[in-house]
């Protein structure tokens, strides 16, 4: 017999590799996570923390919920329910500071004028707005604050494109509908929400015009006890306040729209502003639990601790009973239409309780998460007319 065979390193290093690639071939192409084959040795609800959370949900106190069943009742509910959101967002100024406004420009449409202005809603926090009057209608006008939601701040709701000319493409999902306010015989007043379009820091505007700066502002809004949202609405509150600085506004006819974040802050301005005389939601009004928690949604959607007080058709109940109107898609992805519908059924209890039924209005249109304001808008020129 001859001696046996060496095998070199090489040679067993090739062998392994080898190995090593037979298994492989033998292994799933894609790898399904750590539990993996055992799925009959666990219990696979126990590892979704979504799952987890929305049964933290169906067991949260929600304290403050609407119980009432008298008119009295439901005012008293309000009361203390306005002061609870309010100290959840954060709160608002005791003194508000001087506006410091001015007219930026002013440009002619055949059927409106469109003035661009910026007024300060706190000490060195700049907020930029376009004003738009319908040519020829009666002045003192009704006002609307038109709230633009993610993404290239008020521009896209006036009709600017990208390049910051006049628009001549499709107006995307926000439809320019401060331009149809306009055309319906009110003003619109669009303001630039923060962390969109110019209220946005340097590192988020070298990232393109469409980025937004939620992130880290809403962030640090919660590290200092405080929310995006509160910050938004009060910016609101500062808009009603330059409104009754202009002679051709009737400051006692003012509404306020917005869609998807707009529609967040619509809600909850309405809710927290009396002044705000009739409100119009576009692809919001929900629950809390079948979109913002099951959802991947903003961090400015967000107020630490709500629902141990309310679920969101109660922050909307605050609004009544003044008009209230609110649209979404049947196929909107994010504000699941069906549970759209179960809070706008809880929100009209309350208006019936305040004897307003008439003053509340829903359309379910075919569509995702976008504007249509087919019935919204015009519900909004007769509540303020």
């Amino acid at each position: 017999m001859g001696q046996p065979s060496r095998i070199t390193r090489r040679a067993a290093a090739l062998g392994a590799i080898g190995a090593a690639q037979i298994a492989r071939s033998q292994t799933p192409a894609t790898y399904a996570g750590a539990l993996a084959g055992f799925e009959n040795k666990v219990d696979a609800h126990a590892f979704d923390p979504v799952e987890w959370t929305l049964g933290l949900h169906d067991s949260a106190p929600l304290q403050l919920s609407f119980r009432a069943r008298t008119r009295a009742e439901a005012e008293a509910w309000q009361k203390q329910l306005r002061a609870k959101i309010i100290a959840l967002l954060g709160g608002f100024p005791h003194e508000p500071s001087p506006l410091r406004a001015q007219t930026l420009e002013v440009r002619e449409f055949p059927s409106y004028t469109r003035e661009k202005f910026v007024f300060e809603s706190r000490p060195r926090v700049g907020v930029l707005g376009y004003l738009l009057t319908p040519r020829g209608a009666k002045k003192p006008l009704p006002a609307v604050v038109c709230l633009p939601g993610h993404g290239r701040g008020a521009d896209d709701i006036v009709g600017i494109d990208e390049h910051g000319n006049d628009r001549t493409d499709g107006p995307g999902y926000q439809r320019d509908f401060a331009i149809t306010v306009a055309q319906h015989g009110m003003a619109a007043v669009a303001i630039e929400p923060l962390a969109f379009g110019c209220r946005r820091d340097p590192v988020t505007k070298a990232k393109g015009l469409s980025a937004y700066a939620c992130q880290p502002i809403a962030g640090s809004a919660l590290l200092l006890g405080q929310t995006m949202i509160g910050w938004r609405v009060y910016d609101v509150m500062r808009t009603l306040d330059w409104i009754e600085t202009r002679a051709e506004l009737d400051s006692r006819r003012v509404g306020c729209m917005g869609i998807s974040g707009g529609g967040t802050v619509t809600l909850f301005s309405a809710a927290l502003e009396p002044r705000i005389r009739a409100a119009f939601v576009s692809g919001y009004l929900n629950t809390f639990r079948a979109s913002i928690m099951s959802v991947s949604h903003c961090i400015d959607n967000y107020v630490p601790g709500i629902l141990n007080f309310a679920e969101m058709y109660d922050v909307a109940g605050l609004i009544a009973p003044r008009p209230f109107f609110a649209e979404g898609g049947d196929n909107d992805p994010i504000f699941p239409a069906s549970a759209a519908q179960e809070s706008f059924a809880r929100v009209k209890k309350i208006y019936e309780i305040f004897g307003a039924a008439d003053a509340i209005g829903q359309d379910t249109f075919s569509g995702v998460h976008e504007f249509h304001g087919a019935r919204g808008i015009p519900f909004l020129a007769t509540a303020l007319s």
